[in-house]
């Protein structure tokens, strides 16, 4: 499969174009965590952005580009978990088009909620297969703008401005980590990680529970899950990467697989630690660092991408069903 044509002037021109409607996020670190594990870690938080994740980036990207190019139209659709729809429910109140979310009725209840405060009408399905046949459908109705979660130039290209942003907030990083769910934001990462420091490591990170990527690089042909994962790391619970990311995911440097309990264990440790408010999909990614760190010789400096922090009761409480706080991070664990 050839690589996709995104080069990192699609990256550079996105962030221009949406850097009046978006937070630059903070880097943060814990002088604890970084004690412990004898290395330096920090940490993107993108939980910080407007609509609480980095998947604003993306969807602004592409409305302004069709905008732009005269594509825009009068009405955006999309079909999401939550993060994509909040974010999609966001740029078009701000571009004042309207907008239709298609998701599934496992959606977190606090992401459909500030979803439906943005002004966008949210269509529930039995399945997150059936939202994205549905999505599909009401594609093709004059002057509608199908917004993807992940595979499309634009969105990659958008979501390539955390690390670009990232990148620029600290001196050279050894590796960079990022969760994996359709591939979006991985894929902006590789793109402008290797423009920026091109010996910095780029690393993915998927949950066991839905390692559907995982099983696409080994076999090297996009794999699909059977149905929706239940997995604590509900940001990366797609049912399949896309023909745009793939590629990119085929490029980089490491590939993990998490297992739920240390995705619920790194996310009470990083809320702790940082004293921010992170998604399971967001924490998961230290499961991987952790790793990545034990084949290390010498100490070296990591770079996390903390994507978002939208969570609801009922996931909190799953997450914190037991106390992980007694066992205290180290290369051991």
């Amino acid at each position: 499969m050839p690589m996709s044509n995104l080069t990192f002037a699609d990256v550079q021109a996105a962030e221009k174009r949406i850097r009046p409607y978006v937070k630059n996020t903070p880097i943060l670190e814990s002088q604890l965590l970084n004690s412990w594990l004898g290395h330096k870690i920090l940490f993107k938080a993108e939980c910080f952005q407007t609509t609480g994740a980095f998947k604003l980036r993306g969807a602004l990207n592409m409305m302004l580009k069709a905008k732009e190019d005269g594509k825009l139209g009068t009405k955006v659709i999309a079909s999401s978990s939550g993060n994509h729809a909040q974010a999609v429910a966001y740029a078009a109140k701000v571009l004042g088009v309207k907008a239709t979310i298609y998701s599934a009725q496992n959606i977190s209840k606090v992401k459909a909620a500030a979803t439906q405060y943005y002004g966008a009408t949210l269509d529930l399905s039995a399945s997150r297969k059936e939202a994205d046949e549905k999505v599909a459908v009401a594609a093709k109705k004059a002057g509608v703008l199908w917004m993807p979660p992940f595979n499309h130039k634009d969105i990659i290209a958008g979501q390539g401005t955390v690390m670009l942003e990232a990148l620029e907030q600290t001196d050279a990083v050894d590796s960079v980590f990022t969760p994996v769910g359709g591939g979006g934001l991985v894929s902006g990462t590789l793109v402008s990680t290797r423009s920026v420091s091109p010996t910095t490591k780029v690393v993915g990170v998927e949950p066991l529970l839905a390692n559907d990527a995982a099983e696409s690089l080994r076999i090297g042909v996009i794999q699909s899950l059977l149905a929706q994962p239940n997995t604590l790391a509900d940001g990366a619970a797609t049912l399949q990467v896309g023909e745009e990311t793939f590629p990119h995911l085929q490029a980089l440097d490491g590939f993990y697989e998490i297992d739920e309990e240390k995705i619920a264990y790194w996310t009470q440790w990083l809320q702790h630690l940082l004293k921010v408010h992170v998604e399971p999909t967001s924490a998961m990614s230290m499961g991987a660092v952790i790793e990545w760190l034990k084949s290390q010789s010498k100490p070296q400096k990591v770079l996390v991408v903390l994507s978002g922090g939208n969570i609801d009761q009922q996931k909190m409480c799953q997450i914190w069903k037991h106390d992980h706080l007694q066992h205290v991070p180290s290369l051991l664990i």
